[in-house]
């Protein structure tokens, strides 16, 4: 992967119009460990004519590096991820070195399937010798069908197996979680347990929202299985996360959830619990009550990234979403993001090294 030095940099006036105001006064305080830890490398698997996002990282065998990624026709702009998404397979040498795209794995099926109009949030797992594919598909290309599945292969170069029903549906109406399933972070637990965390919101305070940056308070629950394939029970006291009492609409979403020696920990993209621009990591004992959440990474302007000023239909410019971790004996070694921009002025991932 080439590194790239784009044309000028964001001024400081554009950065400062994107940073809304502490949530926690001063920013040094609540920086994390682990962010301190993360050294940019640069953006790989730009593909002209599409949006690639989701980027899941995981090492093969052989020792190459799979990334499991989401892309949609540019021709749909950014709103494509809801209604034309599919998920591809791509491989490299190294985390650092050019991608070579394989193919498309999971694409929509059409009407009368659960995901029949888009695939999207890849999350791939190795669990008990197998591949697990975790995703979200939708029916009618809107937010209210955005369901969970699990789809399965023997090898990372499939084939897979596409589920004919989601993993996990939304609660009754009325519920927190009563508009969809989504965003899925699983770990199998070491009692054996399959766990799996999702993102949700509640429909009606989703369609009477008025806030004007965001409709709705997305949240994080719990499911709980036996078995793999489930069924997946929720958890008693979901959510599990919830900020909104914070004020501001405070909320997260793109969780990412690893165990570290007995402890669960936790990426999200921040949603305005410090801004709309960095990440979040929250620490667990028990992967039910979560630490005051840190600074979990930072956007392109700390980095002192260069890009070129964003076209009008790039509004998440300048900052890492979707991240996910690449391990490495045992150790998380890098970070996969996805941002706007790049060379086609799409969206494609951008990746960053855990130092240690």
């Amino acid at each position: 992967m080439k590194r790239r030095d784009f044309i000028e940099q964001l001024s400081v006036a554009s950065a400062m119009a994107l940073l809304p105001g502490w949530a926690f006064g001063n920013s040094n305080d609540r920086i994390s460990a682990f962010a301190k830890k993360l050294k940019p490398v640069g953006r790989a698997l730009e593909m002209e004519g599409y949006y690639v996002w989701c980027n899941s990282p995981i090492e093969g065998p052989d020792g190459r590096i799979h990334v499991f990624f989401s892309r949609w026709i540019a021709s749909k702009k950014m709103g494509g991820w809801i209604n034309g998404s599919e998920i591809c397979h791509a491989v490299a040498d190294t985390p650092e070195s050019e991608f070579k795209f394989l193919g498309t794995i999971l694409a929509p099926r059409g009407p009368g399937y659960w995901d029949a109009t888009t695939c999207h949030n890849p999350s791939i797992k190795v669990v008990d010798g197998k591949y697990c594919l975790f995703f979200m598909g939708n029916s009618n290309g809107k937010t209210n069908t955005k369901r969970i599945g699990l789809a399965t292969a023997d090898s990372l170069d499939g084939p897979w197996t596409r589920p004919d029903e989601p993993l996990l549906l939304p609660g009754p109406e009325g519920a927190w979680d009563d508009h969809c399933t989504t965003n899925p972070a699983f770990i199998k637990h070491p009692n054996g347990q399959y766990w799996l965390f999702y993102k949700s919101w509640n429909t009606k305070e989703y369609e009477t929202s008025t806030d004007p940056l965001v409709k709705g308070n997305r949240k994080y629950g719990l499911a709980i299985a036996d078995k793999l394939e489930g069924p997946y029970i929720k958890y008693d006291s979901n959510p599990v996360i919830d900020f909104s009492g914070r004020g501001n609409n405070a909320q997260l979403e793109d969780a990412f959830v690893w165990l570290d020696k007995g402890r669960f920990k936790m990426l999200a993209r921040d949603m305005g619990v410090f801004n709309h621009q960095y990440g979040l990591y929250m620490e667990s004992k028990t992967g039910k009550k979560w630490s005051e959440p840190e600074i979990g990474y930072f956007n392109a302007e700390y980095y002192h990234i260069n890009q070129p000023p964003p076209p009008k239909y790039l509004n998440k410019y300048g900052r890492f979403e979707r991240p996910q971790l690449l391990f490495q004996n045992g150790k998380p070694t890098y970070m996969f993001t996805t941002s706007q921009g790049g060379k086609y002025m799409t969206a494609s991932p951008f990746i960053f090294k855990i130092e240690s």
